[in-house]
């Protein structure tokens, strides 16, 4: 099944070339577009794409505030934030929102579409120098013990391995288990922490 996406974008030489891109390619299906934060909020919980790709300077109601809105109705759809803002406000104000990425719009294609899938497997893609102010401005606070205080050692460490940007692999291979109990680990962290992706859980273990 093709993964499907939504384009919240007011720029419609820009949505109609997003939708075209998504269309070629394989494996992917826009199957819808909105100019408007408004008129996506009424049409999205009809369409349940897999992923939105939402701007932030919409006219009227903003991509951020979209997003919030969106997360109260449609739990299983991710939102990607692509945008031309890479301040680090807006970048939280758009991850503590519920965005589950953040790219720019000057990303080439063959990364927005693999950054679409790393989504739809549950990551949370970002260009790269937002990861680095994400990491950046985690540390300068240091880590939240409220946030933490129910996780076992071993989920802290994995914990403080997401939040340096570790792979899985990486993370298997640092702290010597396997794969798939990484894997496990992550899972207990974010229900214990009661979050659905990598973001909002080193949001919640690094104050900011």
């Amino acid at each position: 099944m093709p993964i499907t996406v939504s384009i919240v974008e007011d720029n419609e030489q820009l949505r109609g070339t997003l939708a075209r891109v998504l269309n070629r390619a394989e494996g992917f299906r826009c199957v819808s577009d909105y100019a408007s934060a408004e008129a996506a909020l009424e049409g999205l919980p009809k369409d349940k794409p897999d992923v939105v790709l939402m701007d932030i300077n919409l006219p009227g109601m903003n991509g951020v505030e979209c997003v919030r809105r969106l997360n109260q109705v449609l739990s299983t759809t991710q939102a990607v934030m692509l945008t031309v803002y890479e301040d680090t406000e807006n970048i939280f104000n758009a991850l503590a929102a519920g965005a589950s990425g953040y790219l720019l719009k000057r990303t080439k294609t063959p990364e927005l579409l693999e950054a679409i899938r790393e989504v739809h497997r549950g990551g949370s893609p970002m260009t790269t120098h937002i990861a680095r102010k994400v990491t950046q401005s985690f540390h300068k606070a240091g880590p939240s013990t409220q946030a933490t205080e129910n996780l076992s050692e071993r989920e802290q460490e994995v914990l403080d391995c997401l939040s340096q940007g570790f792979l899985y692999k990486e993370i298997a291979e640092k702290l010597g288990i396997s794969y798939e109990t990484v894997h496990t680990y992550i899972r207990r962290i974010y229900e214990k922490l009661q979050v659905r992706t990598r973001t909002e859980a080193v949001a919640k273990f690094l104050r900011h």
